[in-house]
């Protein structure tokens, strides 16, 4: 019998993990003749169509934009001086137990020569000093012990006297348990349990939080513990992270498409699905690429997968489980995304990503001109700098008015900018990113669906293993296309991850959290 100390102290052995293994006596080629269609040419509808074509799938990948990418997508933009550069959704950062999504981009670049080491990683506030995230340890838990004693803003005397089954529960993860005590709780709520100072809790958790898109208060407390677990505590490669040192239709989409059609596949831009239904033994797709389909996955961004499935009539009566989770599916607020051309440089030391706390729309900046290859060309040519300044859950009520409230808080926070000259701009406000409120654990569509055949992608998307952001997208279109090959009668493809449990899962609470959590909610 295993000790069950030794049960517990497993997770401290941070490492990647095989979550999905093939049965190696499944044949890995499909039957001749198999056949499916892909809804949404994102990171979850790539990964799913790759996987599927590797396979011998006749794969039809139908993308309603005119590129690939969804929210990690690119799109030319041209200048006042006649260059036309890439533009996109905002930065995003390739964190390195990001396996699914890599694996995928291995398919392309098997070297990922395209991504660089983000360095310097800060954390930036008008009113306190910088928090810096980058070199600490990458096991946890030496990690959190490192920060701890290195960080600016926390103190010996607030983890003394921090809300132990607040902090139980941070180093507690496991999804069961996580979600019974945790759903029902917005993350302020939690934060406020906690018991850190003003200037702690907008260091350390602030910035950390909104990256999902979500204020405090609409996010649920057990996925902002999730996510705490995937980015930090759990997290066997640290939080290091790469960034594409071009755009990403070069770096990412460009290649893919390349790969994607030398393996057969047929991928249809500006075709944009209204409608699908059931068909016999199949699904009918409606659109300006309307056709026929044995197989079928959905990998839409929310909005999008709510209004195709409660635009399909009959499929209310094929998969009502599914039409009832689509049309309860919630959109996080606008993010703003302002990439501004300076006439001049920003200060020396200034960081490549910085994250904001603090400020009421601006959430981060990132210096282009010293990330990516073409901004810095534009720069060395004019003199000038490239910046984008992204604001993950704005409360602005148009691009116009999110783009002056980023640049004001940009000038506080980086002075030198104030009297730079805009030489170009281009401004987005777009909401497409998922939300998980609180209460909403078990409520969101799984990647199988009640209807044979149909399956769903997206890093909103309920899967049986933890990930996040572009991580969750990948692996959720990876299980769809598994789904497929299984009915197929064909091996799965692998799928690593990190440790599905927390350094403390296990240990229970210390003051019955679990009763004073329902009673708050």
């Amino acid at each position: 019998m295993t000790d069950p100390l030794r049960r517990r102290a497993a997770p401290l052995r941070m490492r990647r993990r095989r979550l999905v293994t093939p049965d190696p006596l499944l044949p890995r080629e499909v039957p001749a003749g198999s056949e499916a269609v892909v809804v949404g040419g994102g990171i979850a509808g790539v990964s799913a169509a790759v996987v599927l074509a590797e396979r011998g799938v006749r794969v039809t990948l139908l993308e309603a934009a005119d590129h690939l990418g969804g929210r990690l997508g690119a799109w030319p933009h041209t200048l006042s001086d006649g260059t036309v550069a890439q533009v996109e959704h905002g930065f995003h950062a390739f964190f390195r137990q990001y396996y699914t999504w890599r694996s995928i981009l291995r398919r392309a670049d098997p070297q990922l020569s395209f991504l660089w080491p983000v360095g310097h990683y800060p954390v930036i506030s008008a009113r306190w000093p910088d928090e810096d995230l980058s070199g600490l340890p990458a096991a946890p838990p030496f990690n959190l012990l490192a920060l701890a004693l290195r960080s600016r803003s926390l103190s010996r005397r607030e983890l003394t006297s921090a809300d132990p089954d607040a902090g139980r529960a941070l180093l507690a993860y496991d999804r069961a348990t996580t979600t019974a005590e945790l759903d029902g709780v917005d993350a302020a709520s939690f934060l406020d349990r906690l018991g850190m100072t003003e200037r702690t809790r907008s260091m350390l958790f602030e910035a950390f939080a909104r990256s999902f898109f979500c204020n405090q208060g609409d996010l649920s407390a057990a996925e902002l513990v999730a996510m705490f677990h995937y980015y930090f505590l759990g997290n066997p490669e640290g939080i290091a992270f790469d960034a594409p040192c071009t755009d990403h239709a070069t770096a990412v989409w460009q290649p893919l498409w390349r790969y994607l059609t030398s393996l057969g596949a047929q991928v249809r831009t500006g075709a944009r699905v209204t409608a699908v239904h059931p068909d016999g033994a199949g699904w009918r797709i409606e659109g300006p690429a309307a056709t026929t389909t044995r197989h079928l996955v959905l990998a839409l961004d929310p909005g999008a997968l709510r209004a195709v499935v409660t635009g399909s009539p009959a499929l209310a009566a094929a998969a009502p489980r599914l039409h009832a989770q689509c049309a309860a599916l919630r959109v996080a607020p606008p993010f703003a995304v302002s990439r501004l051309w300076l006439d001049r440089d920003v200060a020396p030391g200034r960081a490549v990503f910085s994250a904001v706390s603090g400020q009421p729309t601006l959430d981060s900046v990132t210096v282009y001109s010293r990330l990516e290859e073409p901004s810095a060309r534009w720069a060395a040519a004019t003199g000038g700098s490239v910046l984008e300044l992204h604001s993950y859950s704005c409360a602005e009520p148009d691009a116009t008015s999110a783009a002056a409230a980023l640049r004001a808080e940009l000038a506080v926070l980086w002075p030198e900018t104030a009297d730079a000259t805009v030489l170009d701009r281009y401004d987005r406000l777009e909401a497409t990113a998922p939300a998980f409120p609180p209460g909403t654990a078990g409520t969101r569509p799984g990647v199988r669906t009640d209807a044979r055949g149909l399956r769903v992608a997206g890093d909103f998307v309920e899967t049986p293993y933890l990930a996040g952001l572009m991580e969750r997208s990948s692996m959720s279109g990876v299980l769809a296309a598994n789904d497929v090959l299984a009915e197929l009668g064909a091996a799965a493809e692998p799928v690593d991850g990190i440790p599905q449990r927390g350094l403390l899962a296990g240990v229970p609470a210390l003051r019955g959290a679990r009763g004073r959590h329902a009673a708050a909610r």
